[in-house]
């Protein structure tokens, strides 16, 4: 058999992503070789660029190649609001559903004692710098709603509360367009304490 070193650094390579097991590595080696050698040819090349020129915006923490993002420099935002979101793709997802008007703080991670993640790793005291900034007024806590988001949460509403900030937490309840017998039992119970 011929020398394949470069295709199993290839595999190798897919199989850092998420969710990506060794077989599913292969079939997007072998496609992009076989099938879409421009495909492979631009994915290399847009991977490069974005290692080389994305890096952390220096107030919000979020994906940028600019030393300040463009949510953080847009004056329409009203800088009286702070949501705080584990990631990039919160960041996103609250982002295309056009209700938020405010701005972010992205903690790149979330609390997790167990995987060794402490508040330094996360940036928890460039949050608070930023927080008090003297500008902010509402920290919106939109942390996932796992152990370690609501963790994370509270750790941070802790730490704000006497600050004389005000501090929210998102709503959490039944999806719009469900039916409540196929809804699990712990969302439901959230909805019931939570409803309004």
């Amino acid at each position: 058999m011929a020398d394949t070193h470069s295709l199993d650094a290839l595999i190798q390579a897919l199989k850092r992503l998420p969710g990506v097991g060794v077989k599913s590595a292969q079939r997007m080696a072998f496609h992009l070789l076989q099938h879409d050698r421009h495909g492979a040819d631009a994915l290399a090349r847009a991977l490069q660029a974005a290692v080389a020129g994305v890096h952390h915006c220096e107030r919000c923490h979020t994906f940028t190649e600019h030393a300040v993002c463009d949510t953080c420099l847009d004056t329409r935002r009203d800088a009286s609001q702070l949501c705080v979101v584990e990631t990039p793709a919160d960041q996103s997802a609250l982002e295309r559903t056009g209700a938020y008007k405010g701005l972010y703080f992205v903690l790149m991670g979330k609390l997790s004692p167990l995987d060794g993640v402490g508040p330094h790793d996360i940036g928890l005291k460039k949050l608070f710098d930023r927080a008090l900034d003297g500008t902010v007024q509402e920290v919106i806590l939109a942390t996932n709603f796992t152990a370690e988001g609501e963790a994370t949460a509270h750790v941070i509403g802790e730490a704000l509360k006497a600050r004389g900030l005000t501090l929210t937490r998102l709503a959490r309840g039944v999806p719009a367009g469900s039916e409540l017998e196929y809804v699990d039992l712990g969302t439901i119970a959230h909805a019931l304490v939570d409803r309004r």
